[in-house]
């Protein structure tokens, strides 16, 4: 009688380790495949671009945000998140903190665009989320220079309007700059806007000396505006090799945003596709290893 007890114990508890065995194994493949799924979700979620990519594009001297929207849409329409990032065009340190709290309202990858100066602004930036650079006929100094120096490195075109501060230290383009070099391939009505809207930059902006760029550690793109009256062609085409930037090259004027809205969007979806979608093989990768 003890031994059928004893061998009806035994028998009990080897099914029960059985029992919570198989138990054991199959949450297991149950979570795999709930992992696995959940990647593969997020992988159809993402598209194209990870999840909160973030476009943030950055307006020059005399213009604000509203200089970005033909380009804002396009961009959009790609799942892809955009910011126009407002500067007070006070001083190279004051905007580049306010760009600093535009990142803020972001959570992804960014790629920044900047325009004009704004390309002195996109790289005194420092965070680790930002994984281009895109330069819009844009200056960019380098580190202890100013962005008066390499504005001025080349002649100036003979339409290019004669600058000089305010008795406030402010910088105003001329009425008719606009339409003779800022953007002289736009309507009139579009030229005419721009100079109703215009802000002016501070002489502090141009003369405060660049920190470390950001282009000497993050990939960088440089749309050349062949038929910039503004910055000089040549000027562009040092800057853009100097930063090892990849050039498109075409025959614009200062302010494709405007004219050649197209040149622009590619130029940037091209930035865009090639560092964004690093980012995120770069994430499913994590993903899969932490599966696994």
């Amino acid at each position: 009688m003890e031994r059928r007890n004893f061998l009806g114990a035994l028998s009990a508890v080897s099914l029960g380790v059985g029992v919570k065995n198989s138990f054991t194994e199959f949450a297991r493949a149950r979570n795999t495949a709930q992992a696995g799924a959940s990647l593969a979700g997020h992988a159809s979620k993402i598209g194209e671009f990870p999840q909160n990519s973030t476009i943030i594009l950055v307006h020059g001297a005399w213009a604000d945000g509203s200089c970005w929207r033909n380009v804002i849409l396009p961009l959009e329409e790609r799942d892809l998140h955009v910011i126009c990032a407002p500067i007070p065009l006070t001083s190279l340190t004051d905007d580049a903190t306010a760009l600093s709290r535009a990142l803020e309202r972001t959570s992804g990858p960014v790629v920044l665009v900047g325009h004009a100066y704004a390309g002195a602004v996109i790289a005194a930036v420092r965070e680790d989320r930002v994984k281009s650079l895109v330069y819009i006929a844009a200056l960019a100094p380098d580190e202890g220079e100013t962005v008066s120096k390499v504005f001025y490195r080349d002649a100036p075109h003979p339409e290019a309007p004669k600058l000089a501060p305010d008795s406030h230290g402010f910088i105003w383009m001329p009425q008719d700059g606009f339409r003779r070099a800022v953007a002289h391939k736009a309507s009139a009505d579009q030229t005419n806007i721009a100079a109703a809207l215009q802000r002016p930059i501070a002489v502090q902006c141009i003369q405060e000396p660049a920190p470390t760029p950001a282009w000497r550690t993050k990939p960088s793109w440089y749309l050349l505006a062949e038929e910039d009256r503004m910055i000089n062609p040549k000027t562009q085409r040092f800057m853009a090799e100097r930063m090892g930037a990849r050039v498109q090259s075409h025959a614009l004027d200062h302010s494709p945003m405007y004219t050649k809205p197209n040149q622009v969007i590619d130029v940037i979806l091209d930035a865009a596709r090639q560092t964004l979608s690093r980012y995120r093989n770069e994430l499913n990768f994590c993903l899969e290893e932490a599966i696994l």
